[in-house]
């Protein structure tokens, strides 16, 4: 099934990108677009290029995923948004979902001298080296505005800044409670309203758009990825500083990270000393969701660059605060979404995905305890299958970033959900062909856009994520072992990813087959099996996505699980062969986070290649 998977995604990538690209990468789209917003959408739109290439794709791949990223930045520079290859200005929640494209161009490789070079162009952006564009306070250790880019901290928005978001915030909760003529409890705000929107526009200028917020903590993102390229220190050091100086702000306010910071380091500088209100903070607009995703980011980011799983501890604070503050609820606990001038409020029931992230990386009971105290109010085995009802307030669909199914993948992977991998392969299948089915569709030819989509109506910026087939939640989770990336900014954690030893190229080797079957702290099993009953092949495993474990041994396992043949590793890098038809369980015991993690292949430097070849496997007939 994995393999069918593969065979179709690599057709869909050729149909897809035939319908919405020009030879160029350029997109068959409008000749114009205003706002700060928009850059993000079609990266996104076009990011698993390169994800599917990383799992084992097409070769094609490789050379479209670039030339694509190419083409959506010189034609939404054209636009404006972007300027010297990055964002103009726009926030860190957008940013993250754009620059998931760079960073997995990062693990597609081979690094090239470009690809060096734009990386650390980026960082310096938020370091405080790039002289255009001084997002970072050195010595206060602050981004300096929630608005950032390669033009530097934008301290003033415009009405036009905010002309294309104007009917979807509409719908959602009003940034203050003080705006005229805007009734606050009605939980909607009519930004369509020009004056109301003039009023807006002001109170932000006002109040929100100088000083730092935790939505910041996603351009760790960026900066690890700077040091993924190039192992320099002062990467890992600014990663680690901005965390810290997180942790302090925190630890100043009681436990409960603020979400506004004045320029000058204080708390609520230019909102009445309120530690919430700040841009896309505890009040607005979709509060507790956008304070921990990037925070659990950044703590993730500082254990892949440091070893230390201590680094979760923020994250952890903040997610027993929360907890802390649980209200029953009809038999269930909900805890609170966001803080208003009258307190907490927006109670839910807690999303287990964050507690989740946390014990991937860690493996410890603590975190462990943070899943299992939420209580279930549905079947956690159940597979989602997207359609299109779903979350957008606006067209109904739920096909932004089909990542849903990280629950019942982590009660498979601790043994509680054993046909999770039929299920969720099954359902992908189904996914990629609803996906087809609305690309051929009239309303999915861009050709009609013209006609469906007037100067005014700016919906169909997400368009490329509503049409494209090319979501493979199964394959990550089954082959690398990790739960799909957190969609705003976050890096591909996982345990282990492959290489083709013949073609030296990332990805799973034509006719391999992978399933990750269990987790522990320090060991990983692992199926493989190649279905071709003619060929070999070759194939290295890798320990975690980007070689910061070490494999010890691998011991060969009989159908009842007992080991067979012992092979000693001490390495980031195992070969395998696979003969035609065959296939074999692997244990692999590890050391975890005990190596600097790179974007190196096992052949990016002489000196490194130094994998170990393992044995031939046994054949699959002998062992079911």
């Amino acid at each position: 099934m994995e393999r069918l998977l593969f065979d179709q995604l690599n057709k869909a990538t050729f149909e897809f990108t035939a319908r919405y690209t020009r030879a160029d990468g350029t997109l068959i789209w409008r000749r114009d677009w205003p706002g700060m917003d928009g850059s993000d959408d079609p990266y996104e739109g076009f990011m698993n290029l390169a994800l599917l290439y990383i799992l084992g794709g097409s070769d094609e791949l490789y050379d479209i995923s670039r030339k694509i990223w190419d083409g959506i930045t010189w034609q939404w520079t054209t636009y404006r948004q972007i300027h010297r290859e990055f964002d103009a200005y726009y926030d860190w929640m957008h940013h993250g979902e754009a620059y998931l494209y760079l960073y997995f161009l990062g693990l597609a490789g081979p690094s090239t001298l470009k690809d060096l070079q734009r990386a650390l162009y980026f960082a310096g952006m938020y370091i405080g080296e790039d002289e255009e564009a001084q997002n970072y306070d050195q010595k206060l250790k602050l981004i300096r505005s929630p608005i950032t880019g390669s033009r530097g901290p934008q301290f003033v928005l415009t009405a036009e800044d905010w002309s294309t978001h104007r009917g979807i915030l509409d719908n959602y909760l009003a940034p203050y409670e003080d705006i005229p003529d805007v009734d606050f409890a009605s939980g909607k705000c009519a930004w369509s309203n020009d004056q109301i929107y003039v009023n807006i526009i002001d109170f932000m200028n006002e109040r929100m758009t100088r000083g730092d917020v935790p939505l910041n903590l996603n351009a760790t993102g960026l900066v690890t990825h700077a040091f993924l390229y190039s192992d320099e220190e002062k990467y890992r050091r600014w990663v680690l500083e901005y965390l810290k100086a997180w942790k302090e702000r925190t630890h100043q306010n009681g436990g409960i990270i603020p979400d506004n910071i004045g320029l000058t380091g204080k708390i609520g500088e230019y909102n009445d000393s309120k530690w919430w209100g700040g841009y896309y903070g505890w009040r607005w607009p979709h509060g507790f969701v956008t304070i921990i995703e990037p925070l659990t980011n950044a703590c993730m980011n500082a254990v892949l660059l440091t070893g230390d799983i201590s680094q979760l501890d923020l994250a952890r604070q903040q997610l027993d605060a929360n907890w802390a503050l649980r209200q029953e609820y009809e038999g269930h606990w909900l805890v609170p979404y966001k803080h208003v001038d009258a307190g907490w409020t927006d109670y839910r029931r807690p999303a287990p995905k964050y507690p989740i992230y946390l014990w991937i990386i860690s493996m410890a009971d603590e975190d462990l305890e943070r899943i299992n105290r939420i209580s279930k109010d549905h079947d956690w085995n159940e597979v989602i299958v997207p359609t299109v009802s779903g979350a957008d307030k606006k067209t109904g669909r739920d096909t932004k970033h089909y990542i849903g199914n990280t629950q019942p993948w982590f009660q498979y992977i601790r043994g509680c959900n054993p046909e999770y991998p039929q299920r969720i392969l099954d359902a992908n299948y189904q996914l990629i062909a609803q996906q087809l089915k609305r690309l051929r569709s009239e309303a999915g030819n861009p050709l009609n856009w013209a006609n469906q989509y007037n100067e005014d109506d700016f919906s169909s910026i997400h368009v490329w994520q509503e049409m494209c087939p090319l979501y493979m939640e199964s394959l990550v989770q089954l082959t690398l072992g990790g739960p799909k990336h957190i969609s705003h900014g976050g890096l591909q954690h996982a345990r282990v990813r492959y290489y083709d030893a013949e073609k030296k190229r990332p990805g799973l080797p034509q006719s391999i087959a992978a399933l990750v079957k269990e987790l522990k702290n320090h060991s990983v099993i692992l199926e493989l099996v190649n279905v071709d009953l003619f060929s070999q092949r070759m194939l290295i495993i890798q320990a975690g996505t980007f070689g910061e474990h070490r494999f010890n041994e691998v011991h060969t396992l009989n159908e009842v699980g007992d080991a067979i043949e012992t092979t000693v590793v001490n390495h980031k890098w195992l070969e395998v062969v696979l003969p035609a038809g065959t296939g074999s369980t692997l244990q692999l015991s590890m050391d975890r986070y005990v190596n600097s993690p790179s974007y190196d292949m096992p052949w990016s430097d002489p000196e490194k290649n130094i994998y170990l070849q393992g044995r031939n496997l046994v054949s699959k007939s002998e062992l079911i």
